[in-house]
């Protein structure tokens, strides 16, 4: 255990500490101790700390990945926080990239590298319980929010901006017919048709006047809607919007009810004062969601400083030790610095991907609040996919690829953001240098479909399936087993694309068949 200062901590936690090897074990206990957390017990397997944790429940797990046994830290930590929801920080002196991999695909709280410092000892425990508290109140909040929802007497249904359902309650499951695993994402007024209650002819849903004028919007007489069984029942209701603190229409809320056997102008009334009370709690719920969001953009921008000071600290590091290795060489000694240079490596990597995860994360929060200002400029295309498509050639050629660019002989110019096209671009031939095996083709295209310009990015000796392809822009959705140059990602990729064109005023899709896959580009030609 090495020290930079004593720090105590103004919130004691209880502490079960996971640790094979009893020196070390006592040193962390100590180091602890001195920083005012309580050792609740000290055990050296991954059983042993399973059942430590199930009778004593601490506060935190300080837990080493690699122990004696059959289950590693890393499998200990995993049902610890499924069974029990207790956070974990792991405490490791490996850093192989097999093992960051396991760590960090489990609920991860903190990471700390042997030999521990107790200022960073200190950090983790303190950001692990900070974290657990935020998602814990988060979790409580939405539950509170859902269980509120399904327990209302009237039929609840929410959409997003589009139309399609984002929740549906179980008195609405009841009056309709439907289960909400059966319309999720399908677009409302196709599973929920409305007709005149004498003419028989359709009346338009209140939601896609929602949609239309952003304002609340009633149906003033009773209509019937027509059931999954097609049974016809006569109902009232309403529809709000959902707005978020931009203005911005996010979805609408609607709030039915069978009136079936109703008799008095004064329950309608009453209907109407439990929806305006219905949409008041949805602002709320509105809310508590920015709250998240604000919490996750918030997170990113704390994470970003102290990861690019620890970038320039290894680019320092690694100067002294070039400094150090041509001493060694100008005097005749062997300093053998090549294990050095692998941690060095390694953390750099790691602290990349890192870096990587920050930006995509912080760029997909601007998108979302439309912060990113476009500045539109005129793109010859047949000189700026060259161009883009040169900087990935060497890589290609390292893989035993072919990059072919192949365009028209004239293509009109595209008025678009260069930067963020340029960036969406790159992304999908990293993406296709990455997926193509040896010996097949990346192929680059452009042409013009009447007023738009598709970008159309192709490689083959793959192929994607049906399920697989509805999934590629979802985020963190990677294609198991298709990474063969194992070289890693944020996992957010794709789906920063989808945002970027989309922001562009353009569309993307993929598209795979005969054993080859592509993704198309369509930008209007004058986006702006």
């Amino acid at each position: 255990m090495t020290s930079d200062a004593t720090v105590i901590a103004s919130n004691p936690a209880r502490v079960l500490i996971v640790e094979d090897e009893w020196v070390v074990a006592i040193d962390v206990r100590e180091c602890l101790k001195e920083l005012g957390y309580q050792v609740v017990a000290i055990v050296a397997s991954g059983e042993q700390a399973i059942v430590k944790a199930r009778d004593l429940h601490p506060d935190v797990v300080l837990m080493d990945i690699r122990l004696e046994g059959e289950m590693d830290g890393i499998q200990a930590a995993h049902q610890i926080w499924n069974e029990l929801q207790i956070p974990v920080i792991y405490a490791t002196g490996y850093s192989d990239q097999a093992t960051v991999d396991r760590a960090t695909n489990d609920e991860l709280f903190g990471y700390v590298i042997k030999p521990i410092k107790e200022r960073d000892l200190y950090i983790a425990i303190k950001t692990a319980l900070q974290r657990y508290g935020r998602e814990t109140r988060l979790r409580e909040q939405h539950q509170w929010t859902s269980t509120i929802l399904r327990a209302i007497g009237d039929g609840v249904i929410v959409t997003n901006a589009q139309g399609q359902i984002k929740f549906f309650n179980f008195v609405a499951e009841a009056l309709t017919g439907w289960k909400i695993q059966d319309v999720i994402d399908q677009v409302l007024w196709e599973i929920f048709p409305l007709i005149h209650s004498q003419t028989k002819a359709p009346v338009e849903n209140p939601v896609m006047e929602v949609l239309r004028t952003g304002t609340t919007a009633y149906l003033v007489n009773p209509v019937l809607l027509v059931t999954k069984d097609n049974r016809q029942i006569a109902i009232a209701d309403s529809a709000a919007p959902l707005k978020d603190d931009k203005g911005n229409l996010t979805g609408v809320v609607m709030v039915f009810q069978d009136v079936s056997q109703r008799q008095s102008a004064q329950e309608q009334s009453f209907s109407l004062l439990q929806a305006q009370m219905l949409e008041q709690q949805m602002q709320e719920l509105q809310r508590l969601d920015q709250l998240k969001d604000d919490f996750l953009s918030t997170a990113s921008h704390e994470l970003r400083a102290p990861l690019a000071n620890i970038k320039m600290s290894i680019h320092m590091l690694e100067l002294n030790l070039d400094r150090r290795r041509l001493s060694s060489l100008e005097s005749e000694t062997d300093s053998h610095p090549e294990q050095v240079s692998r941690y060095l490596r390694i953390l750099r990597e790691e602290c990349d991907h890192e870096l990587d995860l920050v930006n995509d994360l912080l760029e997909l929060q601007r998108l979302d609040a439309a912060a990113t200002p476009i500045e539109p400029t005129s793109i010859d295309l047949l000189d700026w996919i060259p161009q883009i498509a040169e900087a990935y050639q060497e890589r290609a050629q390292e893989r035993q690829q072919r990059l072919q660019v192949l365009l028209p002989s004239a293509l009109p110019l595209l008025t678009s953001d260069n930067l963020i096209l340029t960036r969406s671009f790159s992304e999908l031939l990293a993406n296709a240098c990455k997926y193509t095996p040896p010996g097949e083709v990346i192929t680059v295209n452009a042409q013009p479909v009447g007023h738009h310009l598709q970008l159309i990015v192709s490689n083959s000796g793959v192929q994607i399936l049906d399920e697989e392809l509805s999934r590629v822009f979802d985020k963190f959705h990677r294609i198991v087993g298709g990474d063969r140059w194992n070289q890693g990602g944020t996992g957010l990729g794709l789906a920063l694309v989808k945002k970027q064109i989309a922001y562009l005023g353009g569309s993307i899709w993929a598209e795979s068949d005969a054993n080859e896959v592509r993704f198309i580009i369509e930008l209007p030609f004058g986006a702006n």
